[in-house]
């Protein structure tokens, strides 16, 4: 059969030798790769690490083929040298913007600014990172023409190189929660001080479960990060606007629940607010005020 093929299509010996054994290479690596998917990836219930480890084994199978093939082929490699450095080095230049995603993505590998699972923002792009490539990573986008942070429905491919480009905002590392704010604007009549009880009572019973969660991961995040609270409970905040009294409930919460935390609050503002006839949201509307009969008598003209 070597002697044939020899003749026939001209590929010495010691060739068709070094073929043989890289292709019985890479068939033993893609046996023992889908063994380690079948019998022990494959039972992680994780969905996350499953993935995780699908990509990692991938990336070793391929590392094996080139670490197996460099001592097989070393020899024509060798013979070739010259010509592979010059081709390198135009390959280098004409492919700058791919050859900067795969450095990229190593550095995203090591040093992970975002992981699978993610929240993230770069450039003016958010969403939930689903896929890490070679050249380009993947995004669930959310928001943009859709209220708060519910799913649009796309997926945004990345190049990788944008990392070293475009500053990241990562929601979920170091501390897993955001600070989300509520802004309740009532009339200057309204008893805006029963308002604020109440308010502070709501957000107290949805988000103090939270802050303790979140004290704990404040204290392992400041170990690498510099990342000081001097107070995590929620709060209710008092501004005097033109159209009455603004009172912002601030808090914490999950930045993938953050629409249906702040639903749960309001829809608790409203059924509270509906059980007292002196506290009215305000709107836009118009008003005639008559100083005479509405002003406070100090405010009044002299002789009036």
């Amino acid at each position: 059969m070597i002697e044939w093929i020899e003749k026939t299509v001209n590929i010495p010996e010691a060739v068709q030798i070094k073929i043989f054994i890289s292709t019985m290479i890479i068939i033993g690596i893609i046996i023992i790769r889908y063994l380690l998917i079948r019998f022990l990836i494959s039972q992680l219930s994780d969905l996350n690490q499953r993935y995780q480890w699908r990509k990692i084994s991938l990336y070793l199978a391929v590392l094996a083929v080139f670490a197996c093939f460099i001592p097989t082929w070393l020899g024509i490699l060798e013979s070739v040298g010259t010509i592979i450095g010059l081709v390198s080095a135009g390959l280098a230049i004409a492919l700058k913007d791919p050859i900067m995603n795969i450095a990229a993505w190593i550095f995203i590998l090591f040093r992970q600014p975002f992981r699978i699972g993610d929240r993230v923002q770069i450039g003016d792009v958010t969403g939930d990172v689903i896929d890490i490539r070679l050249f380009q990573f993947s995004l669930s986008e959310i928001g943009n023409w859709v209220d708060a942070d519910q799913s649009t429905g796309r997926i945004i491919h990345v190049p990788n190189g944008i990392v070293f480009t475009q500053s990241q905002a990562n929601y979920n590392w170091g501390f897993y929660h955001v600070w989300h704010e509520i802004p309740i604007l009532l009339t200057f009549e309204s008893d805006w001080k029963r308002a604020k009880a109440i308010l502070i009572k709501i957000v107290n019973d949805h988000a103090l479960a939270i802050t303790d969660t979140a004290e704990k991961q404040i204290k392992a995040a400041a170990k690498k990060f510099r990342i000081h609270y001097t107070s995590l409970v929620p709060e209710v905040f008092t501004t005097i606007k033109d159209s009455g009294v603004l009172l912002t409930m601030r808090f914490l919460c999950d930045p993938l629940n953050r629409r249906s935390d702040e639903q749960e609050i309001l829809e608790n503002v409203l059924e509270e607010f509906a059980k007292y006839d002196n506290i009215d949201f305000a709107y836009p509307t118009t008003r005639f005020y008559n100083n005479l009969g509405e002003g406070e008598l100090g405010t009044k003209p002299k002789g009036k």
